[in-house]
């Protein structure tokens, strides 16, 4: 037997909307299904929130009444929350405002000048952070081969998940040629690559070549990023030149499709 909930219009004036009701009115928990009842309840508010049902600002119900209503358990909803909370989707407003849809930032900067994710960031007034997931040194065949180097050649190889806002924004991949640049061993991850290569490897970043194209998350992607289930990105692909045309930094990010777009300016 499904737990569900279905629920009659809301009278409501015409400028104001009931946000539990149009949670409400869409919930379905099947009990015929091995996915959980709090991933399903966690995939449907998910859902409702990305796609804008449940606007930024909107309460969304207790977790004793949201319970009650559907008649689960209280911890169910609890860890429903919990996970949208750690995805950046809900926030707590105390025991006064309850529990609100937070808005993820959005980003839309202009493909004209070289910057990195903490300039880009920056510029939107949002503060810029990293969590290093991964850092190596390696020595791999194909990606010397992108350097134009030998199979010998090591890379400073690193992993970091970039935030805005608190927010989990894109997950990258970047090598880096400790041949040109042997000081990047010292570097820990935080805070832009670019500043580091300028500040204390001499080398000044100057043009880069780019591609941009549409994917779905991988698991790894998904998990960073706090989805219950694969989701339109970005993919950048990235090879980083110096003034005087060396290449430095190779980089491939999975940025969130929800929250980025990219401007082209054009003209005749």
């Amino acid at each position: 037997m499904s737990a569900s909930l279905a629920m009659n219009p809301v009278a409501a004036s015409p400028a104001v909307t009931n946000p539990s009701a149009a949670l409400l009115s869409q919930l379905h928990l099947e009990a015929r299904v091995s996915e959980p009842y709090y991933l399903q309840l966690q995939r449907q508010i998910e859902s409702l929130v990305r796609s804008g049902a449940l606007p930024v600002g909107s309460g969304i119900p207790s977790e004793r009444d949201l319970a009650e209503m559907l008649n689960i358990s209280r911890s169910t909803v609890k860890r429903c929350y919990d996970e949208l909370r750690r995805a950046r989707l809900l926030v707590s407003k105390g025991r006064r405002n309850g529990t609100v849809v937070q808005g993820m930032p959005h980003v839309a900067p202009t493909m004209r000048d070289l910057k990195g994710f903490t300039d880009e960031i920056q510029e939107f007034g949002n503060m810029s952070t990293a969590r290093v997931l991964e850092r190596s040194i390696v020595s791999d065949r194909m990606v010397a081969s992108m350097f134009n180097r030998t199979s010998e050649g090591e890379f400073l190889r690193l992993v970091r998940l970039r935030m805005a806002a608190g927010a989990p924004m894109s997950r990258e991949v970047a090598w880096y040629d400790l041949s040109l640049a042997p000081q990047m061993v010292q570097w820990s991850g935080e805070g832009s690559a670019y500043a580091f290569l300028r500040e204390h490897c001499n080398l000044k970043p100057t043009w880069a070549r780019q591609s941009i194209e549409a994917v779905t998350s991988s698991k790894e992607e998904a998990e960073a990023f706090g989805f219950t289930a694969p989701a339109p990105c970005l993919l950048l692909k990235r090879q980083t030149h110096t003034d005087d045309d060396q290449q430095v930094e190779y980089v491939e990010g999975t940025f969130r499709g929800d929250a980025y777009r990219y401007q082209i300016k054009l003209g005749l």
